[in-house]
């Protein structure tokens, strides 16, 4: 029992995966916080061409 206790700790087969689940976790979290940054710099950009096309 203590042996097996043991190689719980010891172990590292699921060491990559956890990493790689990180990693992604943090991309995504970048891509998801650029995109409510450049959400409203991209709208005011679509909203200046309409008023150069329109002249509204």
């Amino acid at each position: 029992m203590m042996k097996k206790m043991q190689s719980l700790f010891t172990e590292e087969q699921g060491q990559g995966m956890t990493e790689y689940g990180l990693v992604l976790g943090i991309i995504a979290v970048a891509v998801v916080g650029a995109l409510a940054v450049l959400r409203t710099e991209v709208l005011e950009m679509f909203e200046s061409v309409k008023t150069a096309v329109t002249g509204r």
